[in-house]
């Protein structure tokens, strides 16, 4: 298997550890009634470290399928150098960074981390045109 497989394999986990703290934070917050329910009714945004998990693993999945596309498609054409390795090591591990520095609310940073996960995603791109 190769790095960037790793990588993607990894954030996938990393996808799978957000969705269950964002789903843990969501129900401590509003209740195991709401859990249960069929949320017919808008709720409104989750405040607090609830709301920061949540708005992390949703950013996780706005950025999620450009990373997974580019390592498949990396993988597809046999593109591999030593800029799929830094741009898959870039993405996963900026994520990683990312939730807890959201969760804790340094903003300047956060935007910061967010961008290098992105750069990792360029960097894939650089190498596959």
């Amino acid at each position: 298997m190769t790095t960037e497989l790793q990588a993607l394999g990894l954030s996938v986990i990393l996808g799978l550890a957000q969705l269950l703290l964002a789903a843990t934070w969501a129900i401590k917050a509003r209740g195991h009634s709401w859990a249960f329910s069929p949320r017919d009714v808008p709720m409104e945004p989750l405040k607090g470290l609830a709301g920061r998990v949540d708005r992390a693993f949703y950013n996780f999945l706005e950025t999620f399928p450009l990373f997974a596309t580019v390592v498949l498609m990396g993988q597809i054409l046999g593109v591999h150098s030593a800029l799929t390795v830094w741009g898959a090591g870039l993405y996963f591990w900026a994520r990683v960074i990312y939730l807890p520095v959201y969760m804790a609310g340094i903003h300047v940073l956060r935007t910061l981390i967010w961008f290098v996960s992105i750069a990792g995603i360029v960097l894939f791109l650089v190498a596959l045109f």
